[in-house]
């Protein structure tokens, strides 16, 4: 896997070879995951990582010191990143412009492993078009007193809702956590506005076949025991964790991609850094047809447009951190609204 090199290892990363620093350093206390498995971890389903970054403007989740050591999200890129790892310039929602590092190969992964990231969060673009999302991005985040279960029982109606608007396929992956995410390759023609709206589109569609289970409900207060589809993970500067990510949990979680006929059986505590690389042998990457398809949003738009019209449900808040957007509603919690009228 690599050779000693004093304290460091230097790992073969594809054609190239990355320096590992301090790889005795443990990341993952409780089970005492080290640097060094963690690098060994990217490398084992390396390709399945590099399909789902490839390109992609990426902010990286860094625990330098391991996951009880403070933690950052490095959004521009580094000022030693090598010149091999190319950039993507992407704008911010404040007009501001940034330059993220955009994997094309493992070696980046590993070289961004050796300064202590867990999670990689891509953009849903290419840097070659970087106003234009290529992947409409479904988050189903339980909240409090739900969980996976009830997050795969709406993953089966979503997949059932975008067959219905416009014949779309989604790909299914564990969060990490106790959420799921669907994500669905689109042509890269519609901009951030527009994806979004065809996500609370299919948001409020699964609510209405769902009311009991899910909910679009911005405002906490509002959701209940439900399952919230959380549209604005697709407004820009919003990023869901990739595929193959090791999250920031005791341990060493990571986002499992899955087959439909795997999501009822599945559960996210199986996937880790330790058990990943056997099923990635086994099974390969299995999204890795992904990129072999480029749908159309035309029908859910379309559907946006008729609940405007006939159901008079208009946009959603946006984050805090927006400026305010057009024909955007008022950014108060409805139970302060309440007060103030």
């Amino acid at each position: 896997m690599g050779k000693s090199n004093g304290a460091a290892v230097e790992l073969e990363a594809g054609e190239r070879t990355v320096r590992l620093s301090s790889p005795d350093r443990v990341m993952f206390p409780e089970p005492g995951y080290t640097k060094l498995d963690l690098a060994r971890y990217f490398l084992s389903v390396g390709d399945g990582i590099v399909r789902a970054l490839r390109d992609r403007p990426t902010t990286l989740q860094r625990y330098p010191e391991g996951l009880d050591g403070e933690s950052f999200y490095q959004k521009r890129a580094a000022k030693n990143l090598p010149d091999w790892i190319p950039t993507g310039t992407i704008t911010f929602p404040s007009g501001r412009h940034a330059d993220e590092m955009c994997p094309t190969e493992i070696a980046a992964v590993i070289w961004a492993a050796q300064y202590g990231t867990l999670t990689f969060h891509p953009w849903p673009v290419r840097r070659a078009h970087p106003d234009h999302p290529d992947e409409l991005r479904i988050d189903l985040d339980p909240q409090p007193g739900t969980d996976y279960s009830d997050a795969v029982r709406a993953a089966h109606e979503l997949r059932s809702v975008l067959h219905d608007f416009g014949g779309l396929r989604g790909w299914p992956k564990t969060s990490g956590g106790r959420g799921m995410h669907v994500f669905v390759p689109i042509a890269p023609r519609w901009t951030f506005v527009e994806v979004r709206r065809a996500a609370i589109a299919c948001g409020r569609e699964l609510e209405r076949r769902m009311p009991d289970r899910v909910t679009t409900a911005w405002w906490k207060e509002e959701r209940g025991e439900r399952i919230f589809v959380d549209f604005n993970q697709t407004a820009r500067d919003r990023t869901i964790a990739s595929a193959y990510s090791v999250r920031p949990r005791p341990n060493a979680s990571v986002s499992a991609p899955l087959r439909w006929d795997e999501v009822d059986d599945a559960r996210p505590a199986d996937f880790d850094i330790g058990s990943m690389p056997a099923r990635y042998a086994e099974l390969g990457d299995v999204h890795e047809d992904m990129d072999e398809h480029a749908f159309r949003l035309d029908a859910l738009l379309e559907l946006a447009d008729q609940d405007e019209r006939d159901r008079g449900l208009g946009d959603m808040p946006y984050p805090p951190e927006y400026p305010k957007m057009p024909g955007e509603p008022k950014r108060v919690q409805p139970s302060r609204a309440r007060h103030e009228d």
